[in-house]
């Protein structure tokens, strides 16, 4: 059983188990797109695989926005949940781990071992609300680094979905030379106006709890952190991430067993949004989810690159692009302008899928003859 009340924080912190983690030190002062440098840091990461000789082997896939370094694995100590693309991960599955070297980053910014606002600053206190404000190129930037630590010149594919794959289209667009080939799934060249609109709500539902304190709270005990506020970030999400058929589908109008929504209870789709608010609260921090949600929001391949057609036309690797028939997030237009404007990619391909936006991360078997499509044959 969980906690009577969550953590003031989910994140990750030292002294933790630290499971299959591993740690990248940002090798001095990391310049930020938005003025400022983050004075040195740390990015965690997982491997699997056995990196070549020539290094030609490596694969980069990067998570989404409430995802982290745990790609592929069980749940045990220091990771609270499973691999988050476990089924794609290991020998003889798609990402077939006895030819490729895979590489997962958390994101900077987030909370599962990278720097971010519950992580140590200088000082030695948390960064709190001091964390500055990073953007996709910012944590580009610091994965570059990450790339030339490990000696790998060129990654053979770049993967992400969502938030992910707006990282994995900065790769491709800022260094067109490092990415071998490309896939992303469920995201868009820039963050619409509805997008911002949904994250927007999201951010002021955490940042009005009285236990955010401006985002210095990871010293709070138990229960007097923002997880209100984040678990109401939480559900307003989750409505997006899934489609209306899947929730009119298994939940209908039904009451939580037990429970009578006239006399104080819940609907059975409430209670489904409140499992996922305080799941939420006990493994990710409030301050991450607004760094990395503001990142997104900044998102815009060309932002002072002439536009979003001449931006995605730096990019010289092969392509695909995915979309979920069922995204109201991210819906299949913004893949479509994708598809069309990346110069070497192959037609929009779709991920049929009942689930919505987390189509990308539960359709495991659709997405794996895309890996497949786009990873060279062994030599020889």
């Amino acid at each position: 059983m969980g906690l009577a009340v969550p953590p003031a924080t989910g994140a990750w912190r030292d002294g933790d188990p630290v499971g299959g983690r591993r740690w990248f030190a940002l090798p001095g002062p990391l310049a930020l797109e938005a003025g400022g440098a983050l004075p040195g840091g740390r990015l965690a990461y997982e491997t699997w695989g056995t990196l070549a000789a020539d290094r030609s082997n490596a694969v980069l896939v990067l998570h989404a926005l409430t995802g982290d370094s745990h790609l592929a694995g069980p749940a045990g100590a220091g990771h609270p949940t499973a691999g988050w693309w476990d089924e794609l991960v290991g020998p003889g599955r798609a990402l077939d781990t006895d030819r490729w070297f895979v590489v997962a980053p958390n994101v900077l910014g987030g909370c599962q071992g990278s720097t971010g606002p519950s992580a140590p600053a200088p000082d030695g206190r948390p960064w709190g609300g001091r964390f500055p404000f990073l953007t996709q190129r910012d944590q580009v930037a610091a994965e570059v680094r990450l790339a030339d630590a490990l000696g790998i010149d060129r990654w053979a594919l770049v993967v992400g979905g969502s938030m992910g794959g707006m990282r994995a289209l900065e790769w491709a667009v800022t260094h067109p030379r490092r990415v071998g080939a490309l896939l992303v799934l469920a995201t868009a060249a820039a963050a619409s106006a509805e997008q911002i609109a949904h994250a927007s709500a999201q951010l002021h539902a955490i940042r009005t709890d009285p236990g955010w304190h401006g985002g210095d709270y990871h010293h709070l005990p138990h229960g007097a952190g923002p997880h209100r506020g984040l678990g109401l970030a939480r559900r307003l999400a989750q409505i997006t991430y899934r489609s209306e058929a899947e929730l009119a589908d298994r939940f209908g109008r039904a009451p939580q067993p037990g429970e009578h929504p006239w006399r104080g209870g819940r609907f059975a789709v409430e209670s489904y949004l409140d499992h996922h608010a305080s799941k939420l609260a006990r493994r990710f921090d409030a301050g991450s989810y607004v760094v990395l949600n503001e990142a997104m929001n900044a998102h815009d391949l060309g932002r002072d690159r002439g536009g979003t057609a001449a931006a995605l036309r730096r990019v010289t690797a092969p392509a695909l692009v995915a979309a979920v028939d069922s995204d109201r997030l991210y819906p299949p237009a913004q893949q479509a302008e994708l598809a069309a404007l990346l110069p070497h990619a192959d037609a929009l391909r779709t991920i049929a899928s009942p689930h919505g936006h987390d189509g990308f991360l539960l359709e495991t078997a659709q997405v794996a003859p895309l890996l497949a499509e786009l990873l060279p044959p062994p030599r020889g």
